[in-house]
């Protein structure tokens, strides 16, 4: 496959996973009203992420999540002011999960499905802990901050509830996805090509 070719698939992808998670985070969600008017909401568009770049890498991966739930704020009125910091903190989750996952863990290149599933693990801990850490914590800043929403200490412990469980559920999710496709793409031959670097003007 020419690499331009590998390009335009790893980019229709991406859409197909911002798809994925905008109708994930908006449709199957469950929204917590809060005091205020703001609300926050226990839902799944994590392990789209999370997926997304334990399949496509950590940029292609972050930006189809993140693009994805943006979307879905976007076109919330509760929640589209959160628009910036949703594609900022999405981004990194597919980042952090990438990298543990490609860089580090190179389960892409391994045959030892006990490695894989250990790093599998370990990426989706380590982009998905990110978020338990910093969605809250940016969150409170931001709502103190930017948006001057005195409720901001009163919907802290509801944020962190609410994000710590979309975690734990994102992660066996996201994992059990990846690990039962992996045969799949295998004997495809897809694996190498999701996450080949594209290189200008080269063939492969």
């Amino acid at each position: 496959m020419e690499r331009k070719n590998e390009q335009i698939y790893k980019i229709a992808l991406t859409g197909v996973m911002a798809a994925l998670s905008y109708v994930v985070f908006t449709y199957l969600q469950i929204k917590i009203q809060l005091p205020g008017g703001d609300a926050t909401s226990i839902h799944l568009g994590n392990a789209v992420c999370v997926l997304g770049a334990l399949l496509l890498g950590g940029t292609y991966g972050g930006l189809g999540g993140a693009v994805g739930m943006a979307i879905g704020d976007l076109f919330d009125p509760v929640y589209v002011t959160y628009v910036p910091k949703t594609l900022l903190l999405k981004m990194c989750i597919g980042l952090i999960t990438g990298i543990i996952a490609h860089k580090i863990g190179k389960i892409n290149e391994s045959k030892d499905e006990a490695h894989v599933l250990k790093w599998t693990v370990l990426a989706a801990a380590g982009g998905l802990l990110f978020n338990v850490i910093f969605d809250p914590l940016v969150g409170y800043y931001y709502k103190l901050l930017i948006l001057g929403k005195p409720a901001a200490d009163l919907t802290l412990a509801w944020n962190i509830t609410a994000t710590s469980i979309n975690a734990v559920t994102s992660l066996v999710a996201s994992v059990a996805v990846y690990m039962a496709l992996r045969p799949a793409l295998k004997k495809a031959g897809l694996m190498n090509v999701f996450l080949r670097p594209v290189h200008k003007g080269a063939k492969a």
